[in-house]
């Protein structure tokens, strides 16, 4: 409980969560986080805990990395967070149709509401509004967004596409904003500020 009023001081750049935790279970810590902070946040896990990764991808963590790890790894995920989290120092608002960015103050707003997004959310939503209309590969976004190639079977960007989709309000079927494209990747659609 220390740990989680320490990680809700807005002093720390980044925080590394390790799943096992003595007290309360590293997913509540970071369900409880994601509740007021986007602090970016990287999660420990144990190498066959593929559903404690996966709920902590949907509940807001940027990245995972599995124990046992090297160390230079972790450290150069540390510094890809951290790089993808600083702001550009341009002040550069984009859009497309009803979504908005302020590049250099990493927010935006769906139709005027703000939007609370994690890093990884905001790098993703990023690169889908440069390139409304354009197909990008699930390996084009890890790059983008996790500053990683994928591994087999690793489905954290669809994760967070998902969570996207739910924040940007995304209804199946509907007038979505992210297109899955089978076998290619996905594509953001621009769609128009519905008028009064």
């Amino acid at each position: 409980v220390r740990g989680l009023d320490r990680a809700r001081s807005g002093e720390h750049a980044l925080l590394i969560l390790d799943l096992l935790l003595p007290g309360m279970r590293g997913l509540e810590v970071l369900r409880q986080l994601r509740a007021e902070s986007n602090v970016p946040v990287l999660i420990l896990t144990a190498r066959g805990e593929d559903v404690d990764r996966i709920l902590g991808l949907e509940l807001g963590a940027d990245d995972y990395l599995p124990k046992p790890f090297n160390t230079r790894e972790l450290m150069a995920r540390v510094r890809a967070i951290l790089r993808r989290a600083r702001p550009s120092g341009d002040a550069l608002r984009i859009h497309a149709g009803d979504v908005t960015l302020d590049v250099s103050a990493r927010q935006a707003w769906h139709n005027e509401r703000p939007l609370s997004l994690t890093m990884a959310e905001f790098g993703l939503l990023d690169a889908f509004v440069r390139h409304a209309g354009q197909v990008l590969s699930r390996d084009r976004l890890a790059e983008h967004v996790l500053g990683r190639r994928l591994a087999a079977f690793d489905r954290s960007i669809d994760v967070h596409v998902s969570n996207l989709r739910k924040k940007l309000g995304d209804p199946a079927g509907g007038r979505e904003h992210i297109r899955a494209v089978r076998g290619e990747g996905y594509m953001f659609v621009r769609v128009d500020p519905e008028r009064g």
